[in-house]
């Protein structure tokens, strides 16, 4: 589909993030959150797992973009965001995570309001939280 015909397609909410280098961003969300792939090329993927879907666009993308002074590399991105993949099976994400020398912010453990949860640090420093409702 061309770029134009997808964007016009958008509705409702719809994430995107920025990141360094495609092809590592969509390894991780592959192998750590079960992605599926819709589309990658090396200026943009579409991603979609556990019945969402979300955007990666590189940094050279931004080039003419108000954001663009914002992605120096000593500057933390996403903080203070959490993207949470519901459905997304927390031990196995941790195992991938922890398998590809990926950080694990923490551990996966099944916390008071339900949820069995573990939190990942993608490539790009954004912060990935996969959970699934715990059994206890």
């Amino acid at each position: 589909m061309p770029a134009s015909d997808y964007g016009k397609s958008l509705t409702g909410l719809s994430l995107n993030l920025l990141v360094v280098d495609i092809q590592k961003s969509v390894q991780f969300q592959t192998e750590v959150l079960g992605a599926r792939v819709v589309y990658s090329d090396p200026d943009f993927a579409l991603l979609e797992a556990h019945g969402s879907s979300w955007m990666l666009h590189a940094d050279h993308t931004y080039n003419d973009h108000p954001l663009r002074a914002s992605l120096r590399p000593e500057l933390a991105r996403g903080v203070g965001a959490e993207f949470r993949l519901h459905g997304c099976d927390p031990d196995r994400a941790e195992a991938a995570a922890r398998n590809r020398g990926d950080p694990v912010l923490a551990s996966t453990m099944d916390k008071p309001h339900g949820l069995r949860e573990v939190y990942l640090i993608d490539p790009d420093g954004y912060l990935w939280v996969a959970d699934i409702p715990n059994v206890g």
